[in-house]
């Protein structure tokens, strides 16, 4: 009997081996540009998308990621304010998140980009010493509550065609990286404020894995965490420093409580693929190879291990009109090749499909993986 999505993605997970490699895509963002739609990082979605879901039913991708769902309420401690307002200017509006604590003040902001369809951001909120203290404080004041209905509304909407992850979000590390600070501010605390960022990732870290125990309860399969890992911006040995205690221990409750862990890793793959396997992960995410990449598929194994699921394949690059499909079909194909190690691996785009990809590669990938994904 043919399996359906849901069942070939869990198949994977659990060791087994499915009919066919599972394929399943993030098409959000692609999905957004195509139709105009706007999207909001300054609220969570409180209902499905149904639109999106819907086009993934009508093309055969598999849906897995929710990505401005939010699952869990987040309540700051009661001297902590927190404010998003939106500031609007000629060339678009500015989004700007603020937090207020008897430390002080600290807010960041990001614009929205027409070209990019994106939101760039235009003020990183931590600028000093006693900026990062204060975002140690209000992060550290943060408690959560369970909004499992809105997820099981997401699992009833994608139904047998893929797996909804819930998000664990950042960890302390990747607030600073992705949010507060970015790579050249981070880059500067290590040297300049080393004793005070250790006390403030170690304060937000602790405060995660609240989170991470109330995840442990919810009806999710799979969580998926991650900092957008990338080997140039975090190497191991920077992991291991910064974040592996968190990884380590949050994978931990989650697996003891019968989760899989998914985690992203959207950038360079070589050390990388390794550390988040060494942490007991179960599966990396967004797995973008050669070109774009600096491993091939079959490096992405030998790093990986036989047990390790690798989840991508497709870089970004190759999903654009200007590529010949010739090289498309040469990837998919080459990551098919990854059959002959075993089911432990998922047919993916290399992070999102991007703005402006060719629609029809969606299909055509979804026609090579069932035609040579057969086990």
């Amino acid at each position: 009997m043919t399996m359906t999505m849901r069942d070939r993605i869990l198949a994977v997970y659990r060791g087994e081996t499915p009919d066919v490699v599972p394929y399943m895509l993030d098409l959000s963002h692609w999905f957004y540009h195509k139709n105009r739609m706007p999207w909001d990082l300054s609220v969570a979605y409180e209902k499905p998308e149904y639109e999106l879901i819907g086009y993934h039913h009508q093309v055969g991708a598999g849906f897995y990621v929710a990505n401005l769902a939010a699952f869990y309420r987040v309540v700051y401690g009661p001297d902590v304010q927190a404010e998003v307002t939106k500031v609007h200017h000629d060339d678009g509006p500015e989004i700007v998140w603020r937090l207020t604590t008897p430390l002080g003040s600290i807010e960041r902001r990001r614009k929205w980009e027409e070209t990019s369809y994106s939101w760039g951001i235009t003020r990183w909120g931590v600028q000093n010493e006693q900026d990062l203290r204060v975002l140690g404080y209000a992060l550290a004041s943060r408690t959560y509550e369970p909004m499992w209905d809105r997820y099981q509304a997401w699992v009833d909407a994608v139904g047998d065609m893929g797996v909804v992850y819930m998000s664990a979000g950042y960890s302390a590390m990747g607030e600073l990286l992705n949010y507060w600070m970015g790579i050249t501010g981070v880059t500067y605390a290590t040297a300049d404020w080393p004793t005070t960022l250790r006390e403030v990732v170690d304060q937000i870290n602790e405060n995660n894995l609240k989170r991470i125990d109330l995840l442990a309860t919810s009806p999710a399969e799979i969580i998926i965490m991650g900092d957008n890992f990338s080997a140039d911006i975090q190497p191991p040995r920077f992991f291991r420093r910064w974040s592996g205690a968190y990884y380590a221990e949050a994978i931990r409750r989650l697996h003891a409580a019968g989760k899989y862990v998914a985690v992203h890793i959207d950038g360079r793959l070589r050390g990388a693929i390794g550390m988040i396997r060494d942490v007991d992960a179960d599966c990396g995410d967004a797995i973008t190879p050669a070109p774009m990449g600096d491993l091939s598929p079959l490096e992405c194994r030998a790093e990986a291990g036989p047990d390790f699921i690798l989840s991508g394949g497709v870089p970004p690059n190759l999903w654009l009109p200007s590529v010949p499909r010739e090289a498309f079909e040469k990837a998919v194909l080459d990551w098919l090749e990854l059959k002959r190690y075993g089911p432990r691996f998922i047919a993916n785009a290399g992070d999102q499909v991007p703005p402006h990809a060719d629609e029809a590669r969606i299909e055509l990938m979804r026609d090579l993986v069932e035609k040579y994904g057969r086990y």
